[in-house]
């Protein structure tokens, strides 16, 4: 008895504080680990989604000045998504043109999805990067 009052707590409740203790490590170590997998499995295919809407407003921008044809235009913006590992096709890239060259305005759109494999869970996001740029004449 003069064990127990001299630390203030029995040999059983230090063992119990102590499981806790651990317990609640491992769930935070656990929880971080499933947030940085969710991480590296999220993050790549956003910030692809970025780049890619940023070459088409750079694209939609130059072609507004230029004679390219909207084939030539759309075969652009197929080569700069494969630079960011995004697979389109010519029927997922839209062009309209109205007006003509440098007087009208030009609208690049694309729709695309990309399948994000999570442990016990699958899904599909879809992304649509789009610009539109009007002549200043």
């Amino acid at each position: 008895m003069a064990e127990s009052s001299r630390f203030g707590k029995s040999q059983p409740a230090i063992w119990q504080l102590f499981l806790m203790a651990t317990l609640k490590l491992i769930l935070g170590v656990a929880v971080f680990c499933m947030l940085g997998l969710v991480g590296v499995k999220l993050i790549p295919p956003y910030f692809s989604n970025y780049e890619l809407e940023d070459e088409i407003k750079t694209e939609a921008l130059q072609a507004t000045y230029s004679t390219r044809t909207e084939e030539d235009i759309r075969e652009e913006v197929i080569k700069h998504a494969r630079n960011y590992d995004i697979a389109l096709t010519p029927k997922q890239v839209h062009i309209s043109r109205v007006g003509g060259f440098g007087t009208g305005t030009l609208a690049i759109d694309a729709e695309y999805s990309v399948p994000v494999d999570l442990p016990g869970y699958s899904t599909t996001i879809e992304f649509h990067p789009s610009s539109k740029n009007k002549g200043i004449y």
